[in-house]
């Protein structure tokens, strides 16, 4: 298929993983369509919202992260993810800017939390406090916390774009989105 590089002598160890974000990026992923079937001759999926590990993996090659952090789950998540990627990309604007998430920030964690679970209840109004993660103050972009080094704009990406970079990611180059926005 024109744009997957030649069979690698191991396949490269991909993961994705959801912060705080709509799952958009994830959709425009699956959008690649039978592209994914090229792709999946080059890779081995390690984690990611459809797959059954419970740690997230030592020693993966590529890291696409979806979503802002906005949890103490996430800055755990995230740092974790860092320590063990090669390459960590950031895939769509909440993730690069905080964008949609970050629209709590000018309401404060405990403000949203309030109303969420107590002004909008009819029954039980409590906020739960073992089914969601602590939140943090404010939702902050991955690269706030931990070294990114590939940003993928968009929201979501298009499927075309996400398989561009990840084309040239496992033929071994670094993408160069600035030549692809002009």
């Amino acid at each position: 298929m024109t744009g997957v590089p030649d069979q690698p002598k191991s396949k490269v160890r991909l993961a994705t993983v959801w912060l705080d974000g709509c799952s958009g990026c994830h959709m425009s992923l699956l959008d690649t369509d039978e592209r994914l079937v090229a792709l999946a001759q080059h890779v081995s999926v390690v984690w990611g919202p459809l797959v059954d590990a419970k740690v997230f993996p030592e020693n993966v090659d590529v890291t696409l992260v979806e979503g802002a952090v906005s949890s103490e789950e996430d800055l755990h998540r995230i740092r974790q993810v860092r320590a063990r990627t090669k390459i960590l990309v950031t895939l769509g604007d909440c993730a690069i800017t905080g964008n949609v998430s970050a629209m709590r920030n000018n309401f404060g964690a405990n403000a949203v939390l309030k109303r969420a679970y107590l002004e909008n209840a009819t029954l039980d109004a409590q906020i739960p406090r073992q089914v969601i993660p602590p939140l943090l103050a404010m939702v902050r972009p991955v690269h706030e916390f931990v070294p990114v080094d590939v940003f993928v704009p968009g929201c979501p990406p298009s499927a075309d774009l996400i398989f561009s970079v990840l084309s040239e990611l496992l033929a071994g180059k670094m993408p160069n989105l600035a030549a692809k926005f002009g």
